[in-house]
């Protein structure tokens, strides 16, 4: 359904008003001396490291030789490094230097600060409304320019075992989590083995996977093992997205997905375990009703990590 004239009037009037108390009208916001893109910049690197200039690129929706300038700024100011990849050398991630994580903390003060102000104004449960109004409507304006992306390069997303997954996916961890837990075949084989064993009960009916294919290569996952924890607890393992699908809402698609199996089983708890540092999967699982539970140094990977683990809870059903 078509929304009102009025109302899309009053959503962009509302817009225009948030950009002008933001800030985002000065030459520099958050306090800094930084540009607004600048400061995102900053912003995208710090919760992301090891962000390529391409990846950054599409998160704040510039073109390539926008965001290549704005980097060699940054450089300058010594916000930024840059670290050639060890296995593409073409390819450079970036971090933040000290300087820069000082820039981003004065950056993140400045925003929490604005928002509380403006929070501490607002009756009742007003706040938590407007919210969830907002991660919708950013949600939906996001997903707009995903569905124009995925006429052009579709995806296919499907349930249950697929040929090849558990290589693939192991492959995946590998490459993704590696800078944490550290090269070599461990962690990998660890990850393996554990998708070996499950997978040829995937089909059971509490258990499921979901993957995202490409010429018939699983190019992202999430799996529900209802099983292996027992007392009606779900236990949501192995969710990995390839780069090139970061950015696009394919991983909020697949955790509804998953969620949405347990929930209509009437599991009472999911449970997951995650590395620390882990910003933007730790976002989405807080976004979706997931409470960091513990925190521990564990081994099982061949080095010691920063373990964390979550619970999502059943939503209770409203009479």
């Amino acid at each position: 359904m078509s929304p009102s004239p009025n109302l899309v009037t009053d959503i962009r009037a509302a817009s225009r008003k948030l950009v002008r108390e933001f800030g985002f009208l000065d030459k520099t916001i958050a306090g800094t001396n930084l540009s607004g893109s600048g400061v995102h910049a900053i912003m995208e690197i710090g919760l992301h490291p090891g962000i390529t200039a391409k990846e950054l690129a599409g998160r704040l929706k510039l073109e390539k030789s926008t965001v290549s300038r704005l980097l060699k700024a940054l450089e300058a100011r010594g916000d930024i490094r840059q670290t050639r990849s060890k296995t593409d050398g073409r390819v450079f991630g970036l971090s933040l230097t000290d300087t820069g994580r000082a820039t981003f903390a004065k950056v993140d003060a400045f925003g929490n600060d604005q928002a509380r102000r403006a929070l501490s104004v607002i009756e009742g449960n007003k706040a938590k409304t407007i919210a969830d109004s907002l991660a919708a409507y950013a949600d939906a304006l996001a997903g707009s320019v995903d569905s124009r992306e995925q006429v052009q390069q579709p995806f296919d997303i499907v349930e249950g075992y697929q040929t090849g997954m558990i290589g693939d996916i192991a492959a995946m961890h590998g490459r993704t989590h590696g800078r944490i837990v550290g090269a070599g075949p461990t962690f990998e084989s660890v990850v393996a083995r554990g998708m070996a064993e499950f997978m040829p009960r995937v089909g059971n009916p509490v258990n499921n996977s979901w993957s995202v294919l490409e010429n018939g290569q699983v190019i992202g996952s999430i799996s529900i093992d209802g099983e292996d924890l027992g007392e009606n607890i779900a236990h949501l393992r192995w969710f990995i997205l390839s780069k090139k699908l970061r950015g696009k809402g394919l991983g909020r698609i697949l955790l509804t997905k998953a969620l949405d199996h347990c929930d209509r089983l009437g599991l009472d708890e999911i449970h997951l375990w995650t590395l620390k540092g882990l910003d933007a999967a730790r976002a989405l699982y807080e976004k979706n009703g997931f409470v960091l539970a513990d925190e521990y140094v564990g081994d099982q990977w061949g080095k010691a990590v920063t373990e964390q683990m979550f619970i999502r809870k059943r939503p209770s059903r409203s009479n």
